[in-house]
């Protein structure tokens, strides 16, 4: 076997590692966690009709079947199921940014193990999910399905997909899901949102009167504040623009931490003009908190 080949059959190898790894710690949290708050805060579409039984004491007058009553000597209740059916789609970021990460993960190791938790919670419920991939345009677009088979396929194109472009366009994405999501999808944005508010608020605004739009920023601690490393390069991963920091000096570090706490809560408040509740992870873990309190939030509005 060529060296070449012998490399691709150890990334193979270690991507299926890491699919598996995923399948296995997202299942256990939907079971444990999330599959019973997803179902209570995501409702179907309405209730239908299922069938006629007997009446019970508690039951509601007002579900009595007249005529079926009428023709027997009991009385009949009419019974209603939910209509779920729902349809989830995941819009990844896959940018160059989303490559970066200080905790042994990256940040696009992060928003696969969102979108495999999100996927699991979906298909736990019966509800299809899709996916849409972007880079500063559409990178991939997989159409609403269910079942695990499926789910495994997002996952593994969140991870290993190579997109075209290096910069982020969510102006882009969001545009693209209001063009092929033509019923009403809960659509979850996970990316770093590292671009101008300005450039997409429109088509975010369009976008969430049409679906249940959840954004969910991901960021790494170093993102927040930067540690005492000296005299360092930091690279734009998008432009490749590099700039040298002194994080020895305390000065730099504390307007680094004004400057990026000032930009997340604009982000935030900008979001919350929109009536947006914006779910806030790290790389590192502590995620699937972030998504069960996301959760009780909108379960006590609803």
């Amino acid at each position: 076997m060529s060296r070449n080949a012998s490399e691709e059959a150890a990334a193979r190898r270690e991507l299926l590692k890491k699919i598996r790894k995923i399948e296995i710690v997202t299942n256990r949290q939907v079971n444990e966690q999330l599959a019973g708050q997803y179902h209570s805060v995501f409702k179907g579409r309405g209730m239908s009709f299922d069938e006629v039984r007997q009446y019970q004491p508690g039951d509601e007058i007002r579900f009595i079947d007249w005529n079926v009553t009428a023709r027997s000597s009991d009385v009949f209740v009419k019974r209603f199921v939910e209509e779920r059916e729902l349809t989830v789609m995941l819009l990844v970021d896959v940018s160059a940014s989303l490559r970066f990460g200080t905790h042994a993960q990256y940040k696009r190791e992060v928003a696969a193990e969102l979108a495999a938790l999100l996927a699991f919670s979906a298909i736990k419920n019966n509800d299809r999910v899709g996916l849409i991939l972007f880079s500063d345009r559409p990178e991939l677009y997989v159409p609403p399905k269910k079942g695990k088979k499926h789910v495994l396929r997002l996952i593994t194109e969140v991870l290993s997909f190579e997109p075209g472009r290096r910069q982020t366009d969510l102006d882009a994405a969001l545009s693209y899901l209001s063009r092929v999501a033509k019923r009403r999808a809960i659509s979850f944005v996970v990316s770093d949102f590292h671009t101008p508010f300005d450039d997409y608020e429109r088509s975010l605004r369009i976008a969430a009167r049409r679906h249940d739009v959840v954004p969910i920023i991901v960021r790494d601690a170093m993102e927040r504040e930067l540690p005492n490393l000296g005299l360092v390069p930091t690279q734009d991963l998008e432009t490749g623009e590099t700039v040298w920091l002194d994080t020895a000096s305390a000065r730099v570090r504390s307007h680094y931490a004004r400057e990026t706490a000032a930009r997340h809560d604009a982000l935030i408040a900008s979001l919350r003009r929109l009536k947006l509740d914006a779910v806030n992870v790290e790389t590192g873990g502590g995620y699937v908190r972030a998504i069960v309190q996301f959760f009780q939030l909108r379960a006590k509005r609803h």
